[in-house]
């Protein structure tokens, strides 16, 4: 019995090292193949976000010139920061009329100076023989813009946007022509089209169309989030909410452009992409420089010595 205990004690320890070096072996393995699948994850996730069918091109890379009227003056004037797609935007231009719209939320009873770059864009385009509309956002500014703020908006009663809605209507007839002519201006509110949404209905519909690592990656979110602000998740939806005006636009009034301050490109994009991916149609996304304050700040409604267009 005793040369049995013996040798069993030897047959283990010389097997065993064996089995702990395959152990070992595995768990490197396995390790290995962990990374591997983290790494394939990531690329595909980086070309997936490459993939998104928008040219973001640098203001260093707007062409020289333009063959279309709108495009030429705006890139004379200076009122030119990013564009979708320049080729395909003045082509259309060229070719065709194009309805294109700006929106503006009725966050107070006037619009500001830094307002009226943006409202002698219209004019332009009117000019040059297209269409403009106003969207006015009597349902978007019950949520709030989070671009360019350190803390939430302050939630505004129905009773004063609609007041704020019927006041600054009055600013945009002394720059524009409204009418029922091919290239007269259209004013139209989102609450026509947001207030009746269904949420779980909006959510099943559209939702599946953003993903969060795409929303976190616009400069809005990230300037927030780096400044450890809240982003509540009422102001989160407000992108979404954006992009969805750009389809029912395009679905009611034939809109192709969005036009913005270069603030807005990220929510600009959102809208391009949704209207693609459900409606199968081309559409673009022109911005403009913001107007700044002495020290480099957007010129807006909060801005200190703020001048009011309608005072």
């Amino acid at each position: 019995m005793f040369p049995l205990r013996i040798n069993a004690l030897v047959l283990f320890l010389f097997i065993a090292p064996f089995k702990m070096f395959r152990s070992l072996k595995t768990m490197r393995r396995s390790a290995y193949i962990a990374r591997k699948i983290r790494i394939h994850s990531s690329n595909i996730i980086s070309r997936r976000f490459a993939e998104v069918n928008v040219n973001e091109l640098p203001e260093d890379k707007i062409p020289e010139n333009f063959k279309s009227t709108f495009m030429q003056t705006m890139l004379d004037r200076g009122f030119i920061s990013q564009c979708t797609d320049f080729t395909g935007l003045d082509e259309k231009f060229l070719n065709t009329t194009v309805t294109a719209y700006l929106g503006f939320d009725a966050t107070a009873t006037s619009l500001h100076v830094g307002s009226l770059l943006q409202i002698m864009i219209l004019r332009t385009l009117q000019k040059s023989g297209h269409k403009p509309i106003v969207l006015i956002g009597g349902g978007t500014t019950k949520v709030g813009d989070p671009t360019g703020k350190d803390e939430s908006r302050q939630i505004l009663s129905e009773e004063t946007i609609e007041n704020n809605a019927r006041s600054l209507s009055q600013v945009f007839a002394k720059f524009i022509k409204f009418g029922d002519g091919p290239t007269d201006a259209l004013m139209v509110n989102n609450a026509e089209w947001l207030d009746s949404i269904k949420y779980l209905e909006f959510l099943r519909d559209y939702g599946k169309f953003f993903t969060i690592n795409r929303m976190l990656s616009f400069e809005s979110v990230k300037q927030r989030l780096a400044r450890e602000q809240p982003l509540t998740f009422l102001e989160f939806n407000y992108m979404l909410l954006q992009a969805y005006d750009f389809l029912q636009l395009s679905r009611r009034h034939n809109v192709i452009l969005q036009l913005g301050g270069s603030d807005q490109w990220g929510n600009i994009v959102n809208g391009i992409e949704l209207t693609r991916k459900v409606d199968q149609v081309q559409v673009f996304g022109l911005t403009a420089p913001l107007i700044t304050t002495a020290d480099g700040k957007k010129m807006g409604k909060t801005a200190a010595g703020a001048l009011w267009l309608n005072k």
